[in-house]
């Protein structure tokens, strides 16, 4: 489970919606975690709309500069799946 999450994310997608959750919760701007983050608030805005494809290394970027951490698990499909 990633900290600060109910549940494991089950896509990028998901994923990038629970950090941009956090980033709210904790009441930070796209400016706040770009500056973090060494970037623009732009590229923020970009990798919060889904607008683009993005590398795992920007989103541990990401979830660090909003106080979080991502975790990974390998999952093996049962049969059937």
């Amino acid at each position: 489970m990633f900290p600060g999450f109910g549940a494991v994310a089950d896509d990028t997608g998901e994923l990038i919606e629970r950090l941009a959750a956090v980033r709210q919760a904790r009441k930070l701007s796209q400016t706040e975690v770009a500056a973090r983050m060494g970037t623009s608030q732009a590229a923020v805005a970009r990798l919060e709309s889904g607008q683009t494809d993005v590398r795992m290394s920007t989103l541990s970027r990401y979830a660090e500069a909003v106080g979080s951490g991502i975790g990974f698990a390998v999952r093996v499909p049962t049969e059937g799946e």
